[in-house]
């Protein structure tokens, strides 16, 4: 082999790469508003192209004045000289009080011992604590079969010049605030879906730039979200224990230049009324009569004489704690690709890919016509909408409230315009329908693709045009069911399923920034464990999902994520919240397991024809548990449990080994594809059995003709199981894959997300918007690029490079935004030649490890910046 280091970076002037730390967050968001915790963390990446560029120190300064901050002066905690490469750090300062701002910036030394300095950010405090909160719980005393959503307004004056405004709104339910006429900020669908009987959560805006000398108004205006549903499925969200009319309570805080504050409260003394949505279902739709719009509502001119008094509520939960997660936008704008007109009366609108979110129609008519907009993900041959994979478990009057549909009455006066508030489907194509002859066009329609917008940190970019396309799809599965929690499938349940969670969990991380939104639905799971340890398996619950079937391999998301978590950032908070939690799981699965062996959980959902032994598949993920129990107890230093959990993975494996492995030809159970796939992945099988093992799962995958025979838990585990032993050839051919069944049969068959099922005919199972089977996603980064986190020095600190050249790929690209800065895997081949070029970000070191199918050296140890190698490949 002859490999060549090109350090291009010796060819730029060293000016150019002054190291100076950006990228400064706190709790992993950007200059955060409202927060509870005490304990923040900090953190902050080194902007440094210096070849070998790391921190040797840091200096965290932290003060409630902006100024003295940039000077280095701090009055609220200064950690001084720390000589330390971390670049996540715990504030450990004076005590934060509520409501108030403090700045923060780091000072970084280099190999050079030369200190350069951020800017100067910040963070703000919340509530803190619920005493805090001066104002009530109100609502219009309405019950929860009351359909028409209530308006409440507040009119105050403010004479003083005001120097900054809060406003700290917590609901039960959905909502959305106005001060004088204008919506306060871009979020959808606030508050997160949470366990409302045990935790509410409240969100912080800065809306001073919306207050105006004399008189304002404030408007809120509440939607049921999941608090209170009306609709009926078979989930039983109707008969949630916390089911109750929505209500809020609100905070406006003001600061006046003379130093003094006012609290504007939710109290007795607002209004409440009625208004244009006669009705709203977070599951099926809103129906809007503009008829019965009160213009200005949200105004100070606005006469509310009619309205009528509020009522108090109960607190609805111990708990209101702030929704610190990246929120759910309308993020991209989607116009229709194509409009087919059936009469004066249907419209069929195609928008060209599936998707999560909502529509907003501009349409004319005579006053009291009535609009329905279905949204669906599949035409009938006549080319209308066919809801019949999407509206199976649905039980309501779907006369009065259609399934996924909108309902909008004209007011005859002008262009009407309409989007739902507090509503969300999945969907490609909008059937229009109209009891009175309307006029639309292309222009009519525009679709949002509505989801949690967190930030994109993975790219995959090859010479395979397939593989593009699959990657691309596995982002729209993704996004289309991120809503504050991971969903199953954004149209037929809408479910924060848990299988789907950890089964997708690093497809998601390699590619979105999501850690903000998996640590408030693992708070979701602490709320919803019951004390014994049990799960449920959709995560929030109304009470559906404590059954037989929710175990180990659905309901290790409180292990499995929380780890995931700490590989990839760095970040042990998740682990060290859920660890008593995990613990409790594991000792309910060890009481109830004599032999260390189980059979509970759902096995391996949805496979293409052969089942696989639920005993072999559970028993593996109770070993997974157990061992990311013992491997946080070594973490945190509790010596006895890690002694204890370490003793108990190894019998479980034991067993596991003992009962379903074969050791004189290599197989497990009834050797399927999952059965010898899973233990691989899982790190079950035993060292010197794993070659055979791997071969015979190689073998199993050729006589299928490199097609998939597996459900979930094996569509997680065969391409990771091939790839890590030996066969990336045979795992690429997988991956690659074009016939039925495959990956790449979706989308060769126009898939722009991933399908529940593999079999495109199939009768049930048959959404096609899910992420249950994407981990293909992440494979690519692993796989291919080779990118894998050091559970030693976790967050990428020291990156594990494992690339593979497979046959048959010209070029391929994978790039991850780490906590550390961007990582590069990159290659390209020509005949035997393969030109491998990496990034390691400052501050990082990587390890390469090189396939079998090169020549010469196999590790090499790389520092921080640009490599250029170079090898031969071996036929």
């Amino acid at each position: 082999m002859k490999y060549l280091f090109s350090f291009l970076c010796s060819f730029i002037s060293i000016t150019a790469f002054a190291s100076q730390p950006v990228n400064l967050r706190c709790e992993h968001l950007t200059t955060p508003l409202g927060l509870d915790t005490n304990a923040p963390r900090l953190t902050w990446m080194l902007d440094d192209k210096k070849q070998g560029a790391k921190q040797t120190a840091y200096q965290l300064i932290v003060g409630s004045d902006s100024l003295k901050v940039l000077e280095g002066k701090a009055d609220m905690w200064d950690t001084h000289k720390q000589n330390s490469g971390n670049i996540l750090v715990v504030y450990a300062g004076k005590k934060l009080e509520p409501f108030t701002r403090y700045y923060w910036k780091v000072i970084t030394w280099g190999i050079d011992n030369k200190q350069t300095s951020s800017s100067v950010t910040s963070f703000e405090m919340g509530m803190i604590n619920m005493k805090n909160w001066q104002g009530a719980w109100i609502s219009d005393g309405k019950d929860i079969n009351y359909e028409p959503a209530p308006y409440f307004r507040k009119k105050f004056v403010s004479n003083k010049a005001i120097v900054s405004a809060r406003a700290y709104m917590a609901t039960a339910g959905l909502y959305e605030l106005y001060i004088n006429g204008q919506k306060v900020g871009n979020h959808r669908l606030d508050p997160m879906y949470t366990r409302f009987d045990r935790r509410n959560l409240y969100v912080t805006y800065d809306v001073t730039s919306y207050l105006q000398n004399g008189e304002n108004a404030i408007g809120v205006l509440l939607g049921n979200g999941w608090y209170n549903h009306q609709s009926i499925a078979v989930w039983d969200f109707d008969r949630a224990p916390w089911r109750n009319r929505p209500a809020f309570c609100l905070d406006l805080r003001i600061t006046y230049n003379d130093g003094t504050e006012e609290t504007i409260k939710s109290e007795r003394d607002w209004k409440t009324s009625s208004g244009a949505i006669i009705f709203n279902s977070i599951y099926t739709g809103e129906h809007y009569d503009m008829r019965l719009e009160q213009k200005g509502w949200s105004t100070a001119l606005f006469d509310d004489s009619a309205w009528h008094e509020v009522r108090y509520r109960s607190v609805p939960s111990e708990i209101v704690s702030a929704q610190q997660v990246q929120p759910i936008r309308n993020v991209l704008t989607i116009p229709t690709k194509s409009v087919r007109k059936f009469d004066e009366k249907t419209y069929v609108f195609d928008f060209g890919q599936n998707m999560a979110g909502v529509t907003q129609i501009k349409v004319s008519g005579e006053a009291g016509t009535v609009v329905k907009l279905m949204h669906g993900e599949r035409l009938f041959q006549n080319g209308r909408v066919d809801m019949s994979n999407i509206d199976v478990y649905y039980r309501g009057d779907k006369e009065k409230d259609p399934f996924q549909t909108d309902i909008l009455v004209l007011d005859g006066k002008g262009e009407n315009e309409f989007m739902a508030r507090f509503n969300y489907k999945g969907f490609r194509y909008v059937e229009v329908t109209s009891d009175k002859p309307i006029h639309l066009s292309e222009s009519s329609l525009t679709a949002y693709f509505m989801h949690s917008d967190v930030p994109k940190v993975g790219t995959i970019k090859t010479s395979n045009s397939l593989i593009d396309r699959l990657c691309w799809a596995s982002d729209n599965a993704y996004l289309s069911n991120l809503m504050g929690l991971p969903t199953d499938c954004p149209q037929r349940e809408k479910n924060g399923w848990t299988g789907d969670g950890h089964l997708a969990i690093e497809t998601a991380l390699y590619n979105f920034d999501g850690i903000t939104v998996y640590e408030k639905w693992l708070a979701d799971h602490r709320d919803e464990q019951q004390p014994n340890g049990v799960l449920p398996d959709i995560i929030p619950t109304g009470g559906w999902g404590y059954g037989t079937d929710n175990g180990l391999d659905w309901t290790s998301t409180i292990a499995i994520i929380p780890w995931n978590l700490y590989l990839f950032y760095g970040d042990s908070r998740p682990l060290a919240e859920c660890y008593e939690n995990i613990k409790r799981y594991v000792n309910y699965v060890d009481r109830n397991s004599p032999e260390h062996l189980t059979t509970w959980g759902r096995g391996d959902w949805v496979p293409v024809k052969t089942r696989s032994d639920k005993e072999l598949t559970s028993s593996v993920y109770f070993y997974v548990d157990t061992k990311i129990l013992a491997d946080a107890a070594k973490l945190f230093n509790k010596e006895d449990d890690f002694i204890y959990y370490s003793t108990l993975a190894e019998k479980i494996k034991n067993s596991i080994n003992n009962k379903f492995l074969n050791k004189e030809n290599g197989i497990y159970a009834n050797g399927s594809q999952t059965e010898l796939s899973v233990p691989l992945q899982w790190k079950v099988v035993p060292e010197d059995m794993i070659p055979k093992v791997t071969e015979n799962l190689a073998d199993k995958v050729k006589a299928e003709g490199y097609h998939l025979d597996v459900g979930v838990l094996g569509a997680k585990a065969i391409l990771n199981a091939l790839s890590e032993n030996g066969y990336a050839e045979t795992a690429y051919k997988v991956a690659v894959q074009d016939t039925y069944p495959s990956w790449g049969w979706w989308i060769v068959n126009g898939a722009t997300t991933l399908l529940e099922n593999w079999n495109l005919q199939a009768e049930r199972d048959i959404s096609d918007n899910h992420m249950m089977f994407g981990e293909v996603g992440a494979w690519f980064y692993k796989g291919l690029g080779g990118i894998l986190p050091d559970a030693q020095q976790p967050g990428f600190k020291h990156i594990i490079l494992r690339p593979n050249f497979v046959a048959g790929l010209d070029a391929f690209e994978s790039k991850h935004q780490s906590p550390y800065g961007e990582i590069v895997s990159k290659w390209s081949a020509k005949k035997k030649n393969i030109t491998y070029e990496v990034v390691i970000p400052a501050n990082s070191t990587a390890t390469l490890y090189l396939p079998n199918n090169v020549k010469g050296e196999k590790t090499i140890q790389l520092e921080a910046g640009t490599h250029l190698l170079k090898f031969n490949r071996i036929k």
